[in-house]
């Protein structure tokens, strides 16, 4: 694992990145703001009432010397963010509206994002998935060309890296869907250093079963290397024949493919919460993530089960998106 993050340190080291956390006032997220200040890696952006975070800082004996503090409630650069958030929202909200939804945290951390005053934000340890993601989906919105969102894990064990998605965000994609989910996660392991093999996972491999959901990842293989055709990118696949050489011999001989995929498209989110989940608690696998991507700028959602190491690796993580 530590050479997983060792390699994000390099990478942001020195390039004044800011990043916002707007749950200035959890334990979790000062302890991981201070030690991410201290070693100057990015600029933490806490956001809370000034002096309550202060004194929460001053409790846990946190110095947030190097980070900053923003008050959504005396922020000086208010009128600009209410101007942006009315323009981006065409008429779904009146000055009035801008005032008020700005005053809550996660959007006023998401339009720091959007007018580039922070390069990502960190949220979800005391919020829900739907409250970091909403503000996000609404103001920064998805890349051109990318019509929705994804969540992946990255899968670690020792030396071994794996990219897993989508186990946090789609429900049931469709074959579209799933193909822009396989290239995004492509993408996604290039950050980690990881040459991409990406194989798209059902419960057959190469029509040895026939149905809507094998014919789905079918289409969305032949759909995937339509948009990219430079990527090594197979499937349908068994698990087993994505990842045992002897049985992708055997399952498909032909393929790029040949038990050697490190990038692990899910058929549905069912599939991949419980995939990733299962990886994580029998195989020992640390589960890194969610990590979202298609965005327009990065946004990170953790888990409200999460601790401080996992607030530094996920702030980490965005800050190298924000790259």
């Amino acid at each position: 694992m530590s050479d997983l993050f060792e390699g994000l340190k390099q990478k942001i080291s020195g390039r004044d990145l800011r990043i916002v956390f707007p749950e200035g006032l959890d334990e979790r997220i000062v302890k991981a703001c201070g030690r991410l200040a201290e070693e100057k890696l990015i600029t933490p952006i806490l956001i809370g009432n000034v002096e309550q975070v202060q004194a929460k800082a001053g409790e846990l004996g946190v110095s947030l010397d190097n980070a900053e503090i923003y008050d959504p409630a005396s922020y000086a650069g208010m009128d600009e963010l209410v101007a942006a958030f009315v323009e981006r929202r065409k008429g779904k909200a009146t000055e009035e509206d801008a005032r008020k939804m700005l005053l809550d945290e996660n959007y006023f951390g998401t339009m720091l994002v959007y007018l580039n005053k922070a390069n990502g934000l960190v949220s979800g340890a005391a919020h829900s998935t739907a409250d970091t993601v909403r503000p996000a989906l609404q103001i920064i919105k998805t890349k051109a060309g990318v019509k929705k969102t994804s969540g992946v894990f990255i899968m670690v064990r020792g030396d071994e890296k794996y990219v897993f998605a989508d186990c946090a965000i789609n429900i049931a994609p469709d074959s579209m869907d799933l193909a822009e989910i396989a290239i995004e996660s492509a993408k996604t392991a290039q950050m980690f250093d990881m040459d991409p093999r990406v194989a798209m996972l059902s419960f057959s491999t190469k029509g040895s079963a026939k149905s809507p959901e094998t014919e789905k990842v079918a289409e969305a293989v032949a759909e995937a290397k339509r948009r990219a055709p430079e990527l090594v990118l197979d499937g349908e696949f068994q698990f087993d024949a994505a990842f045992v050489p002897s049985v992708a011999k055997s399952k498909a001989p032909g393929s790029v493919i040949q038990g050697d995929a490190n990038v692990f498209i899910f058929p549905s989110l069912e599939a991949g919460n419980i995939g990733y989940k299962i990886a994580q608690r029998l195989g020992g696998f640390e589960a890194v993530g969610p990590i979202l991507q298609g965005l327009n700028g990065p946004v990170n959602d953790l888990s409200r089960g999460c601790n401080e190491e996992d607030v530094y690796k996920l702030a980490l993580i965005t800050a190298a998106q924000g790259l």
